[in-house]
């Protein structure tokens, strides 16, 4: 019987692990893919540029400033966050295709909160960061993924060049 009791409490803790916010995610359950579509993790211990993101709500808007960054390829960026506003924000970094799918589910479960390598939530008032090395030139965005958020502005564009 404890055996039994304690396979079921490990399957339990297992199937609600955290897992990272990658490409092609499929967020019923927080499943995810094996690559993420803006580079990679970062690593604290290594040196950073600093690139400082306010979130906040002026006039029916959401904004994220600065809604642009450039970046060198390869390069790593700790991004220091702070919500600024009255709401709940998120930064969420990836491929604009991805950001819209995963917007898409998150339609369905608005509660959903991200603390995974790309991604962040924060409450009013808050701060966070994420660290993350660019490994690919392109154009990825930073957006906030709560419903309502992105379609009110809340987006910003990374160049990696």
């Amino acid at each position: 019987m404890k055996t039994k009791l304690m396979a079921a409490a490990a399957a339990l803790v297992v199937s609600f692990a955290p897992a990272p916010l990658l490409a092609g995610a499929d967020h019923g359950r927080h499943t995810h893919s094996a690559a993420f579509s803006a580079g990679e993790p970062g690593d604290a211990s290594k040196p950073s540029r600093i690139v400082q993101v306010t979130m906040t709500e002026a006039d029916g808007k959401m904004l994220f400033t600065p809604s642009r960054v450039e970046i060198r390829s390869d390069e790593q960026i700790k991004f220091v966050l702070r919500n600024s506003g009255e709401l709940d924000h998120e930064f969420v970094l990836a491929t604009t295709e991805d950001n819209l799918r995963h917007a898409s589910s998150m339609k369905n479960d608005s509660n959903m909160e991200h603390d995974d390598p790309n991604a962040k939530w924060l409450a009013p008032q808050k701060t966070g960061h994420l660290v993350w090395k660019f490994t690919k030139a392109g154009e990825f965005e930073y957006a906030c993924l709560i419903p309502g958020h992105r379609e009110a502005g809340m987006i910003g564009t990374v160049i990696v060049k």
